[in-house]
């Protein structure tokens, strides 16, 4: 251990001198479009110890460990706990460490890991090292084991608590990208970033089924859609992971799936309540992502903080144990969310005692609990429960095993921190490029009327509405705070969508008029608005060639982001309807993190762009879609509800779409999105041609490779997701869906270019889930579908 000691020792000498010089010559940069990709420095030597040392080591440390040292392991805190000031749940500010606090978490009660940041609120890198730094001296040098402790971070679209950091296009719009490479890239740069700040450990990707718009955090997942979760979900984990999973890798991070499983389709559509979910529709469409993630070497997992079934996810034996260690074979760390472990007590009345509910949910599966404050209690309870029998010892071994194996594989007994001085493209222009490019492929085109889009740069142009000069509106919440309302504080030398269009056409060009702005008062919630001089916008775009109206949400995140009802706000189609009466063609930009319903003034909007929350460059993104220096390529992720009360994903059954009967009972039903999943539009055109399969019957355990051509017969370049559907026509135990996604690819092409697109479908993956969750896939005809373009095959 002497050898770890010495090697903190140079790394925390190294790291003031680092800090002090970046504390000297802080970054200044101007409003300027980022500049063109260059090439990210090489990862610094890394050799990875084979897994079989690994547990090897696991072991040996394990068998000297005391009860207490081992539920120590088992334990996170909040930052604030250790720091300086009178109560644990805010430090002081600026926030500095507290030994003796430190040494009571870390030395006397074995906590071996911390989360968040302190007061809700960025840091720098150095700032970020030096407390990290400060742990891991107490850890490594006063402790018995000299065990290293574990940091980790909510890096939801970037790394969330650093300030300086690149920030990525929120999950909902990287799943519009329908770009693999992009997503991945973003993962990449976040890990990168995150180590730059010290930090190992990220609570991300969020892998939630994201099929209610009603819900506050459908924002922070991939969509409706199974597939593309699960295939987006494997880019963000080799993303943060790397291609082999060596989170030992100084330029690696250990990802954290979240929230298993089931999270996020609650019935009454509030955060973390009770969602009933058959084991078909569990298995079918929840447990893709994680399974795909899981696959992909993920290696760590949070837990659902709501309900399924009446069961708080938290105290499912059924769900941690029997389906995610044994039947799926997870080896990683299993997590409880925020004070989750609690609330099986204090919220769900499941437990009679506080101490009841720690036997609940580490009798469940819990590796690791966040208390988050009260670890005396936590600590002090397993310990005893272990003691009377109601807790394994065996139980007890095998979370900790699973901690301890996980910072081996986190190689922080060799490089307990890593220092910002090593990391030199953190926020580089390289990485906001990227950032620009992903936001740029995310926006979604969703109607332009007689091709108003896209305009002439000497247009006269309007900018209303209380999106139009805000980054917080582009950013959403976890962006710097975890409601993201300190964004301004934050991404000031960035461009809001205002700026960019003044950038982009001249100021002389642009009016600005807010017409409702969201409330600043001091407790306001997040969408509570005024009036700003709404009558004057209206009346200003009597003298503007084109309105551009920036309306959707302000940002939240988690349960204070629930609503009441999904239309947009009184306020905003108060102005969206006057100016339509206007005369003035109206371009509507939506701001948004999940779709508010639109449909009382839509009619009037000549054009719709679907930006979702793209980040720090959404901006200028957005105005290159608008004067046309960008074209259009993003897909919906979801499909957007034309009423609140008719809130179907396109995964559907086909009772969902009936035709008027014949006789007294002549009932239909009206499946009728505003906008339909995969909708997205360019400025070019794009025709599908000889949709071809290699063959039209095929057995359950062979495959069938589809092919397809499609030509840009537009003027212009542009990129299309092209996007394989199946269809299946008859299913003996569960009604069949409409029709699901199979494969996706993104091409571009040149005007009059064509391109042959290739697909290969395991017939396994026709499959569908039974009613007790059992896969089952029957002979009989199924359609594949592209475009407008289908064809059948015979499964034997």
């Amino acid at each position: 251990m002497s050898i770890y000691r010495s090697a903190l020792a140079a790394l925390l000498l190294a790291g003031a001198c680092a800090a002090s010089a970046q504390a000297q010559t802080p970054k200044v940069r101007t409003k300027t479009k980022p500049a063109k990709k260059t090439r990210a420095g090489a990862a610094r030597a890394y050799t990875p110890l084979p897994p079989a040392e690994i547990e090897r080591r696991v072991e040996a440390l394990l068998s000297q460990m005391t009860l207490e040292e081992k539920v120590g392991q088992m334990t996170q805190v909040a930052l604030d706990v250790v720091g300086k000031g009178a109560q644990r749940t805010s430090a002081d500010a600026p926030f500095s460490i507290d030994l003796n606090k430190l040494r009571d978490v870390v030395v006397k009660y074995h906590i071996g890991s911390f989360q968040n940041s302190t007061n809700n609120r960025a840091a720098t890198p150095a700032t970020w090292y030096t407390i990290i730094s400060q742990m891991q001296e107490v850890a490594m040098k006063e402790t018995r084991l000299k065990i290293p402790t574990v940091y980790a971070i909510d890096a939801i679209h970037g790394e969330t608590y650093t300030a300086g950091a690149t920030f990525f296009p929120q999950e909902i719009a990287q799943a519009a990208t329908r770009n693999r490479a992009l997503v991945r890239r973003g993962a990449e740069i976040t890990a990168y970033e995150t180590r730059a700040s010290a930090i190992p450990w990220v609570f991300s990707p969020v892998l939630d089924l994201g099929s209610d718009p009603r819900s506050p955090r459908q924002w922070e997942t991939f969509g409706e859609d199974p597939y593309l979760g699960a295939e987006m979900s494997v880019q963000i984990v080799k993303g943060n992971e790397g291609e082999h999973g060596d989170v030992g890798n100084p330029e690696h991070v250990a990802a954290c799936i979240k929230h298993f499983l089931g999270y996020q389709v609650t019935q009454p559509g509030k955060d973390r309540t009770n969602a009933y979910i058959p084991n078909e529709s569990l298995y079918e469409y929840h447990l893709a992502a994680f399974k795909a993630a899981i696959d992909a070497g993920a290696h760590t997992l949070m837990v659902n903080s709501g309900l399924v079934n009446g069961v708080p996810t938290h105290a499912s034996h059924e769900l941690l144990t029997e389906l995610l260690k044994d039947k799926l074979g997870f080896r990683g760390v299993v997590i409880t969310d925020w004070q989750d472990i609690e609330n099986l007590h204090s919220r769900d009345h499941l437990a009679a005692t506080s101490k009841e509910a720690i036997m609940l949910a580490i009798n469940a599966g819990i590796d690791m609990s966040m208390p988050p404050y009260q670890y005396e209690q936590f600590c002090n309870d397993l310990t005893a429960l272990v003691k009377e029998g109601k807790v394994a010892q065996s139980r007890i071994d095998d979370a900790t095993r699973r901690v301890l194996r996980l910072k081996m594989e986190l190689g922080l007994f060799e490089r307990p921190v890593t220092n910002p001085q090593d990391y030199p493209q953190f926020g580089s222009p390289a990485f906001e490029r990227a950032s620009y490019e992903a936001a740029a492929e995310a926006l979604t085109l969703l109607k332009n009327q007689n091709n108003v889009l896209p305009l002439p740069k000497t247009t006269k142009v309007l900018v209303t509405g209380p999106n139009a000069n805000s980054m917080r509106t582009l950013n959403g919440g976890w962006s710097y705070s975890w409601q993201g309302e300190k964004t301004e504080e934050f991404a000031g030398k960035y461009h809001t969508i205002l700026e960019a269009v003044q950038q982009k056409i001249g100021a002389a060009n642009v009016t600005y008029v807010p017409g409702v702005s969201y409330s600043t008062q001091p407790g306001a919630k997040y969408y509570a608005e005024q009036a700003d001089r709404l009558d004057e916008a209206v009346a200003a775009a009597a003298q503007a060639d084109v309105v551009v109206l920036c309306l959707g949400e302000n940002s939240y995140a988690e349960k204070p982001g629930d609503l009441n009802d999904l239309y947009l706000s009184e306020l905003q189609t108060q102005l969206a309807q006057r100016l339509a009466a206007a005369g003035k063609p109206v371009v509507l930009v939506l701001t948004e993190g999940r779709p508010r319903v639109i449909s009382r003034f839509e009619p009037g909007m000549k054009a719709v762009v679907q930006a979702y929350l793209p980040s720090n460059f959404g901006g200028d993104a957005l105005a290159d879609l608008l004067f046309g220096d960008l074209n259009p390529s993003g897909k919906l992720p979801y499909t957007y509800p034309r009423y609140p009360n008719a809130l179907g994903s396109y995964i559907h059954k086909y009772a969902e779409e009936q035709s008027k009967a014949e006789g007294v009972y002549n009932y239909e039903a009206d499946y009728n999105p505003q906008y339909g999943f995969g909708t997205g539009l360019s400025y070019t055109t794009f025709k599908y041609s000889n949709l071809a399969v290699d063959k039209a019957t095929v057995d359950k355990s062979g495959q069938v490779t589809v092919t397809v051509q499609v030509t840009n017969t537009g003027a212009r370049e542009g990129k299309e997701a092209v996007e394989l559907y199946s269809s299946d026509l008859v299913a003996s135990q569960i009604a069949p869906d409409v029709r699901r996604l199979r494969r996706f690819d993104k091409i571009s092409l040149k005007p009059g270019e064509t391109k042959t697109v290739t697909f290969t479908l395991p017939i396994a993956e026709l499959a569908y889930a039974g009613p007790t969750g059992e896969k089952v896939l029957e002979a009989g005809d199924f359609e594949l579908r592209v475009a407008e373009l289908t064809k059948r095959i015979t499964l034997q």
